[in-house]
């Protein structure tokens, strides 16, 4: 037989001349057998008004006449080859799947009706039934045997292990009403996705609209900014595939990130096949269960001869490498498993792990160089340096970072991107996937609208600080290697309610120029056992290729102190705060924690942090600085407003002083007057009664008949 990548050619340039060809030999096969049909039978098929109603002598003594098993038309000689020689998707087809001539033979019968409806006449006078319009498993023996003998030993090839059932290539049918009719009596039907293939459909099977896509790829290995050694230890995975027979097996682990897909297609190109793209995410999105359509890709890309490409969705890698595997025990095709993570199924399969990490500090400084430089930009040295260490990307989404940097300057009638349009470009591309798991904050605040002790200020400096000069003391003084965990950069923010904790955050998103991102942990948390962690998981999975502050409010609802054992709920309460600082102490970029109440947290928690920050309620002192910065410049605030009086008489934290600030404002816009005592006064009190606490008139002093009592 023809080899598959000979057919797959040939049957580019002459599909159809080659199954009419084909069907021309079976079309030769059929005359003979109907010029021997009556010498076969012992009389004319349908020649008789009442035949089947019942049995003659005469024809009694002509089927005793006969050998056993002698019911063939002819030997089908050269045309039973013909059949798939001349037909090169049979041929091909035949090869992976490791048929006999016999066997496609059988599949060009079953085929014929599929492209001509004249066949299931031929069938059915041949058969002599009219109602039978399928070949019968006697037929397709009678037809493509030359002796009893064979037609014997070809019983075999309709086994449930044999190729033809076993590779789903064929379903047999049994005669209506008879669940248990014999062998010999079962129709022949082809599977559609096999029907289709063969009669050069090239349309993907339905059932797989809207989440996998045929690519015919054209790259190469070598056009791909790989790690080093990955090109050539994947050529020689697929020449040992080639060599040996086996199936190519791959597990692309890593990150989501485009560099996976386009190595799959280099792969592809390389081996002169398709590849079959899976989405599981898109999968999943559209209900899609991957036992079932996993079953309907690996069909494909087995009968299509492509590599199947599955590209695993948030959170269910597990899943998918287990559906996968029970895929490919069916229809075993060359696959790839993009996932950062396998299920149990990954031995089974045999898959072997190709790492995709994401690059160090010194490629992606080269590369975001010479994107740049490619785009006629420029960029400092510390620019450079930024980038690379706040933003952990691969090459070919630094190139697109850099021309939506590009698209962002011509926006502004500017030839050329700025060190600030290329931090946006990068942050704007690596959030996209945490943005749909938390609420992004755009920064507001600066160091000088908060109002902190010198020490507690002092740290939240720190805390950039180690950002900024990580690369230099984990990479240049080697301390990266010294370390297995706590790489990145974790922090507590605890105090009461109002005293500053996100402004802080904003104030260090700001400086580092990174993405905030607010996480409410008490929505994270979960009754039911497990999920907390699988919610966490996508978290962190999602925020470590974007590059983001992570900011979890509320961590009281997580974080407090772990309990004594008493029931299952505690122990697994306890796993999940267990499992909490697994994740941060892997993380690599920055964590926040925001809690009210730090007495109620754990020591050996707590010890884990790089830092602890305490945001104290603030003083008399420090409550007249907030009410003094707290009116924006262009608010007409009256030159009497009494900040002495206020901070001495009130105390409020900094988040119950704004809230004071912007309901008298929106007072005397009401009014269309300045922001006096008196809409302040009233704002206050207000404000008290949404806290329920007591407020005495005299505490107003001199201002209390400016409230309505």
């Amino acid at each position: 037989m023809t080899t598959s990548a000979d057919a797959a050619s040939h049957l580019a340039c002459t599909g159809s001349e080659a199954l009419l060809g084909a069907l021309g030999a079976l079309d030769r096969l059929l005359n003979r057998a109907l010029r021997l049909a009556p010498l076969v039978y012992g009389w004319e098929p349908g020649s008789t008004q009442f035949r089947g109603l019942y049995i003659s002598e005469k024809d009694v003594r002509f089927l005793l006449e006969r050998r056993p098993g002698d019911a063939v038309f002819e030997d089908p000689g050269p045309e039973r080859l013909e059949l798939a020689t001349r037909f090169p998707a049979l041929a091909a087809l035949a090869e992976r799947n490791r048929l006999t001539e016999f066997d496609a033979g059988v599949l060009m019968v079953a085929l014929a009706p599929e492209v001509d409806l004249r066949y299931e006449r031929v069938y059915g006078y041949l058969q002599d039934d009219v109602a039978r319009r399928r070949p019968s498993v006697d037929l397709a023996l009678n037809l493509l045997c030359g002796s009893p003998e064979e037609k014997l030993a070809c019983r075999s090839r309709f086994a449930a292990e044999a190729p033809l059932l076993a590779r789903r290539l064929i379903r047999l049918t049994p005669e209506p009403n008879q669940s248990h009719s014999l062998l010999l009596a079962h129709s022949i039907s082809l599977d559609a996705q096999v029907a289709r293939e063969l009669t050069g459909g090239r349309e993907m099977d339905a059932r797989l609209a809207g989440f996998a896509e045929r690519v015919r790829p054209e790259a190469s290995l070598a056009s791909l900014p790989l790690p080093e050694g990955h090109a050539e230890g994947l050529r020689r995975l697929l020449f040992r595939s080639r060599r040996e027979g086996q199936r190519l097996g791959l597990w692309f682990r890593g990150p989501a990130g485009p560099l996976k897909r386009r190595t799959a297609e280099a792969l592809a190109s390389e081996a002169d096949r398709g590849l079959l793209a899976v989405s599981a995410a898109r999968a999943a999105s559209l209900g899609a269960d991957p036992r079932d359509y996993l079953r309907v890709a690996a069909r494909e890309a087995w009968l299509t001869n492509a590599i199947l490409y599955c590209e695993a969705g948030e959170n269910g890698d597990c899943q998918l490498c287990d559906s996968l595997g029970e895929a490919l025990t069916e229809d075993p095709a060359d696959f790839i498993l993009a996932a950062a993570a396998a299920g149990p199924a990954a031995d089974r399969l045999g898959m072997i792990e190709v790492p995709f990490p994401i690059p160090g500090f010194a490629t992606r400084r080269e590369c975001w160089r010479a994107a740049v430089g490619a785009s006629g930009g420029a960029a400092s040295d510390d620019e450079l340096d930024r980038l690379a260490a706040s933003f952990r990307m691969y090459p070919d989404e630094i190139d697109r970072a850099v021309t939506a940097a590009r698209s962002m300057a011509a926006w502004r009638g500017s030839p050329r991107p700025t060190a600030a349009d290329l931090c946006a470009a990068a942050r704007a591309h690596c959030g996209r996937q945490l943005g749909t798991l938390a609420r992004k904050i755009e920064p507001a605040h600066g160091w000088d609208d908060i109002v902190l002790p010198a020490a507690t200020l002092q740290q939240l400096r720190a805390i950039c600080g180690r950002v900024l000069h990580h690369q230099q003391v984990l990479g240049e003084w080697g301390f990266d290697a010294r370390l297995s965990t706590g790489k990145g950069v974790t922090a507590l923010f605890a105090g009461p309610s109002g005293v500053g904790k996100t402004m802080a955050a904003e104030i260090i998103a700001r400086e580092l120029e990174l993405d905030l991102y607010k996480i409410d942990l008490s929505s994270v948390v979960s009754k039911y056992i497990g999920e907390t962690e699988k919610n966490l998981e996508r978290i962190f999975n999602a925020a470590e290729n974007a590059s983001a502050i992570l900011f979890f409010d509320e961590a009281d609802s997580l974080f407090g102190k772990r309990s004594e054992v008493r029931d299952s709920h505690d122990r697994y309460a306890n796993l999940e705060i267990s499992y909490l600082l697994q994740k941060m102490e892997m993380y690599e970029g920055v964590a926040i924690l925001a809690s009210n109440l730090r007495q109620n947290l754990d020591e050996s928690f707590v010890r884990r942090l790089a830092f602890t920050v305490h945001f104290p309620f603030p003083d008399e002192a420090h409550r007249r600085r907030i009410w003094k910065t707290i009116w924006p410049r262009e608010a007409p605030v009256d030159a009497g407003l009494d900040f002495d009086f206020l901070a001495a008489q009130f105390k409020l934290s900094g988040g119950n002083i704004k809230n004071v600030a912007l309901a008298a404002a929106f007072a005397a816009a009401e009014e269309n007057s300045t922001i006096g005592m008196r809409q302040v006064a009233i704002a206050i009190e207000r404000e008290y009664q949404k806290m329920s606490k007591p407020l005495a008139r005299e505490q107003f002093g001199p201002y209390a008949g400016e409230v309505d009592w």
